[in-house]
């Protein structure tokens, strides 16, 4: 089948202590710990690396540390492992390193990695039941906080490319890699799904009129609760938020983002629209509202007194 997950991320970072204090507050699980690098797992495996000295077989960073300097896609089995290897490698160098991930670049200067997915099997998590009239759900249970957020998944990256080129960035991930455009809004970007999962986009392509860098890197929790339980959580631990609460139009999920350390945002994401091949790829001319909904208050208004 191909690609089925993000397998990791890496960052270079400046400040070490500060971003493993950040994704500890976030709810990832430390499990590695060097003086220059840490490593994050998330519950199914993925992992996340920060380090103060990238490797140099990596190509230069895009913009300016700390940001993105690699993606590794998970694939299902060898043989299709070395098939995307070969497509990849048809017109640059691909290097191979002893834990067999495979590392090249993509068209934009990214760095593209391919190694066998190593699946986690998820603990089933505690999803709330809801209430509402004709369809109830949860009887003589009380609700509670939901405690420490721990996020499932890595579920997609989006990374900002310039405009200049933008067909030809896309072209290499669909054609060469499987990948499938879902949403192709042409003033802003390309939402792409990878063959092996069934989330609206794995992947965005965010053009701009002339830079490249890490938009931000989205993690799905169980629900609504959790997007709102994680960024409260974020807040209180001094980080920023990037946006208000919201749900996104295309995809559809719940949001939060948080300003990172290590570049760009991160985002708690819930109830993310599930699309199969039916879905086909819906083109936009114009660009959709950025979301259905986000957090309002009276409370903003100047002079209100409850603000």
């Amino acid at each position: 089948m191909g690609i089925q997950r993000i397998e990791s991320v890496t960052y270079g970072v400046d400040d070490l202590d500060q971003c493993v204090r950040f994704f500890e507050d976030f709810g990832l699980a430390l499990v590695d710990r060097t003086g220059e690098r840490a490593s994050f797992e998330t519950l199914v495996g993925q992992t996340l690396h920060l380090d103060t000295t990238p490797a140099p077989s990596l190509p230069a960073p895009l913009e300016d540390s700390p940001t993105i300097r690699e993606v590794v896609w998970g694939v299902d089995t060898p043989e299709q492992l070395k098939t995307l290897v070969a497509a990849v490698a048809a017109d640059r160098e691909v290097t191979t390193t002893d834990d067999g991930t495979h590392h090249s670049v993509d068209e934009t200067g990214f760095g593209l990695g391919l190694a066998l997915a190593r699946p986690r099997e998820l603990p089933a998590p505690e999803v709330r039941r809801p209430n509402v009239s004709g369809s109830v759900r949860r009887w003589n249970e009380s609700l509670g906080p939901v405690g420490r957020v721990r996020p499932l998944r890595m579920c997609h990256v989006a990374l900002n490319i310039p405009k200049a080129g933008q067909e030809q960035a896309v072209a290499f991930y669909v054609d060469r890699l499987g990948f499938r455009p879902t949403d192709i809004v042409k003033p802003m970007g390309t939402f792409m799904q990878c063959e092996g999962d069934d989330d609206q986009h794995n992947f965005l392509l965010c053009h701009r009129p002339d830079r490249a860098g890490v938009n931000h890197v989205s993690y799905e929790v169980p629900g609504f609760d959790d997007v709102i339980e994680g960024g409260n959580h974020m807040i209180a631990q001094g980080w920023t938020e990037a946006r208000r609460l919201g749900r996104h139009t295309v995809g559809s999920n719940v949001f939060r983002f948080i300003h990172a350390p290590c570049g760009g945002r991160v985002e708690y994401a819930a109830d993310m629209d599930r699309v199969d091949d039916s879905y086909g790829t819906r083109v936009h001319e114009t660009t959709p509202p950025h979301h259905i909904w986000t957090l309002r208050s009276s409370r903003d208004t100047p002079g209100n007194p409850a603000s």
